[in-house]
């Protein structure tokens, strides 16, 4: 049975249902912990907390991807960001909503289109 959201196929005992939505997984964890960008507390644990013993931010190789994507090109739309870096849009957002509580990136509206960029 395909997955109601992303498309893929689901094995009969691994399907989850979800406001009436048959979902796998990967999309199950997305409906119930969606990811917040806007999230004072997380800002807070990811300034104090998230630093190695040198004080730096410590940052994954995807996220140090996004980083050096951005600065080559100055920012971008969430949809371009994601065929760049080929990563599936739920994905994206995750990491952006984690990079933007360690107050590495930001959103920013340029002529009414949204756009992701270094902060």
């Amino acid at each position: 049975m395909p997955c109601s959201r992303c498309g893929k196929t689901i094995a009969e005992g691994e399907i989850h249902v979800h406001l009436g939505y048959r979902l796998c997984e990967d999309c199950y964890m997305d409906a119930l912990s969606p990811a917040r960008t806007c999230d004072p507390w997380a800002v807070h644990s990811a300034k104090n907390f998230g630093r190695d013993f040198a004080g730096k931010t410590a940052l994954t190789e995807l996220q140090q991807r996004i980083l050096a994507a951005l600065q080559e090109t100055g920012g971008a739309t969430p949809a371009a960001l994601s065929a760049r870096l080929d990563l599936a849009p739920a994905d994206l957002e995750r990491e952006i909503a984690a990079l933007r509580h360690m107050e590495k990136v930001r959103g920013e509206l340029r002529d009414g289109v949204k756009y992701i960029r270094v902060w």
